[in-house]
């Protein structure tokens, strides 16, 4: 845990997911409320999309941090500060695109929550 989610619209060709995750990991590693090695990330990209009822012009980044339960709504707001962050310097701004980031904070239960640690 936590678990970093990443979507971003298919015209956003300059995107680096790998330097996004990394700063994300980084920065989320760097608060002090997580081991690094429990920081997993992920990204897809979206390749059929709408942001308002444009067609073109715009495009989105979009992460989601999912953490356990037991955390108070600043610390969570935090987090979500900490990796929109770190996720916005990744992000080179363009005269073609409006590109809207943003990144939710969203809590798994605790009591159903399974995790192995398979080690080599």
């Amino acid at each position: 845990m936590p678990h970093f989610t990443l979507h971003h619209s298919a015209n956003l060709s300059g995107i680096d997911v790998d330097r996004c995750l990394t700063a994300v990991n980084a920065a989320l590693a760097a608060s002090g409320h997580f081991e690094e090695i429990d920081i997993k990330s992920r990204a897809f990209q979206a390749e059929q999309f709408l942001v308002g009822v444009e067609a073109r012009g715009r495009a989105f980044v979009a992460g989601t941090l999912s953490v356990l339960t037991g955390r108070s709504d600043d610390t969570r707001r935090e987090m979500g500060a900490i990796a929109l962050k770190a996720l916005v310097s990744t992000i080179a701004p363009t005269s073609e695109l409006h590109i809207q980031v943003s990144v939710e904070v969203v809590e798994i239960q605790r009591e159903t929550y399974a995790k192995a640690v398979i080690a080599g």
